[in-house]
């Protein structure tokens, strides 16, 4: 592979995936759609310019990385217990359905038994990504649909690791022993890395971060995710479950969500080439000519799926509602499903043919998704009024844990430094309660001393800024010092929260007026009310009343 060749590779995909990616956004679509899209038009299937798919694919396996490492580092194993018995039991049943059927219909339509098992697999997963933009836009992510969907979309990702395990590693035959060797070669590759991981790998991030040099933690965060992938190739596990594995590691720490931000611009990145060279890779003509199979697979699954996963919720005493729009949104195919398919080419189990009949499916139900919730949930409304509600009575767990009214009006307080500590001070001893946010080790550790709520990261970093208990806040005080933090916090904050008071620090009048307009309620210039102190002493020395004082100083501060 030549130098030059692979730099118009990379570019041709980066760019065609920045337009498709923008097209599908603009057209209020998933980013994916569009590279799935932007790939296929520059793929070999379509006329025009067309991109050499290997020189891609080597780089976009990087992408495939970095996506497991962030599931990993998002999957908390406490969290699923907390969701309830139907998200746990419900979503596995709903695996194992629908794989049993996938080998059923692979069988029909002639395909080989292990393919057939290959279908089931790829069919029973769906997009986290995709269900969690729709249910995002409408504001539905707390609705009683949206928590158990995500919740259930949380099952999917933990069996989907089992599945890349087990089908990635027992090649074409499948037999009993090599799914035996493929589990025991895992469990001694996580016998190892869990619990020596577990204790050496938020000690290095803590250390990292106690030099507040973002290019050195995310230099830790790179070598980390690529190093255990590469261990775990040596056990002969895919690189996929090396990067979850990783993930896992971080995902119980302080700064797990410090970490992931600095791997999401990777994941961003390199799984845009991924789905891009999953796009080349689909052929339109298949839909011509493979129509009646292409409708089978797109059936099983969407519309299919979506009945299974909403019987079961129906059967755990959900509302017909809530398991038809849980049903809905699943209705689609995953990120995950490439990658299961991409590894039943490379192990030989699944045919080129039916490998492009498998992604050209899967591509569709995911350009679909969006428009049959939006289509769908109308009609749910309807038969749900006609029929009556199905089991009013929600399982245990399932609801969101209910909060203390008291505990709703919270400060945010962004930098626990000198300002911040001041202003914790006051509101600690009027009895208000806070939350504080600091990138500094020792902040946070003095602050937890106390008893003091407090999130280890950079407020830079909008996976950090989201911990923070922003629907519930009062305030949010910026009270850091570096300038290009506090108009990110402001600005990040504003369009997500129109209506919460923000109050920012700064140090010069023009950053005064730049807070203002990206949304600031008040912002405080640290220089200007030092010298109005100063002023209103001075005043007072030339015997000024103190309501003459307030006057001199009001008009000072509001010109």
């Amino acid at each position: 592979m030549e130098t030059p060749d692979l730099l118009v590779a990379l570019t041709t995909a980066l760019i065609a995936a920045a337009i498709g990616g923008a097209i599908a956004v603009r057209l209020r679509q998933s980013a994916v759609v569009g590279y799935i899209l932007a790939g296929i038009a520059i793929g070999p299937s379509t006329p025009g310019f067309v991109a050499e798919i290997a020189d891609v694919r080597g780089l976009a396996e990087l992408g495939v990385i970095f996506l497991m490492f962030s599931i990993g580092a998002q999957v908390s194993l406490h969290e699923i217990r907390r969701v309830g018995r139907l998200v746990a039991v419900g979503g596995t049943l709903q695996i194992a359905a629908v794989l049993g059927l996938g080998w059923l219909f692979g069988m029909a339509l002639g395909w080989s038994p292990f393919e057939a098992v290959f279908l089931g697999a790829f069919a029973s997963i769906s997009s986290t990504a995709i269900a969690a933009r729709i249910l995002g836009e409408r504001g539905e992510t707390e609705s009683d649909h949206g928590l158990i969907a995500i919740g259930w979309l949380a099952v999917q990702d933990l069996w989907t690791i089992v599945l890349i395990v087990l089908l990635g590693s027992v090649g074409g035959s499948g037999t009993i022993e090599e799914v035996g060797l493929a589990v025991g070669k895992a469990l001694l590759f996580m016998a190892l890395v869990l619990p020596i991981g577990s204790r050496l790998v938020p000690r290095l991030f803590e250390f990292l971060a106690s030099f507040r040099r973002r290019e050195l933690f995310t230099l830790g965060v790179v070598a980390l995710t690529l190093g255990i992938a590469a261990a775990g190739s040596l056990f002969e596990i895919s690189l996929a479950l090396g990067a979850f594995l990783a993930g896992v590691l971080v995902s119980e720490s302080d700064l797990s969500h410090q970490v992931l931000g600095e791997a999401v611009p990777f994941r961003d990145v390199f799984a845009g080439l991924f789905f891009v060279s999953i796009g080349m890779l689909v052929d339109p003509g298949l839909i011509v000519t493979s129509l009646l199979i292409v409708l089978v697979l797109i059936a099983l699954i969407g519309p299919l799926k979506g009945l299974i996963v909403t019987g079961l919720a129906i059967l755990f005493r959900q509302p017909l509602r809530t398991s038809a729009l849980v049903g809905i949104l699943l209705a689609q195919s995953a990120e995950f499903s490439f990658v299961l398919a991409t590894i039943g080419t490379q192990i030989g189990a699944i045919t080129d043919e039916h490998f492009g009949l498998l992604l050209t499916s899967a591509a569709l139900t995911i350009v679909l998704a969006p428009g049959a919730y939006q289509w769908g949930r109308p009609l749910v409304d309807r038969l749900d009024v006609r029929l009556g509600r199905l089991g009013r009575e929600p399982i245990a767990g399932a609801s969101p844990i209910p909060i203390d009214q008291e505990s709703r009006r919270v400060a945010v307080i962004c930098g626990y430094g000198r300002v911040g500590r001041l202003v914790a001070t006051a509101l600690e001893r009027r009895g208000f309660r806070f939350v504080v946010i600091d990138d500094s080790p020792r902040a946070v550790h003095e602050a937890r001393a106390a008893g003091i709520p407090a999130i280890h990261g950079n407020v830079g970093n909008r996976f950090v800024l989201e911990q923070a208990p922003l629907d519930r806040a009062a305030v949010l005080v910026v009270a850091i010092p570096d300038p290009v933090a506090v108009r990110f916090v402001v600005d990040t904050v504003r369009r997500s929260h129109p209506r919460l008071p923000i109050v920012a620090r700064t140090h010069s009048q023009h950053e005064r007026g730049t807070l203002r307009a990206l949304g600031a309620s008040a912002v405080v210039v640290g220089e200007v009310e030092l010298a109005l102190e100063m002023t209103r002493f001075t005043l007072r020395q030339f015997g000024l009343s103190g309501t003459e004082v307030q006057s001199v100083v009001t008009g000072l501060r509001e010109r």
